[in-house]
């Protein structure tokens, strides 16, 4: 697992289309998603209020991103 901030993890993604992958604390996996443009996606999560309870607590578990680029 990375131990590098979540902040870092996002400004070191491509702006390439692919599937990301969230886990937590434990190496859980918390949700697969895809994308056109990988960075912009994910960065997406961390910038704004979401208004569903379920995406505030995934964004508040997310510890790891993983990515592919396809």
């Amino acid at each position: 697992m990375s131990k590098l901030p979540i902040k870092v993890q996002i400004s070191a993604l491509p702006n390439s289309p692919g599937v990301y992958q969230f886990y937590d604390i434990d190496d859980k996996i918390l949700y697969v998603g895809k994308a056109k443009n990988l960075k912009k996606r994910v960065t997406s999560y961390f910038n704004k209020n979401h208004e569903y309870g379920k995406t505030r607590i995934l964004v508040k578990k997310i510890a790891n991103i993983k990515h592919i680029v396809v």
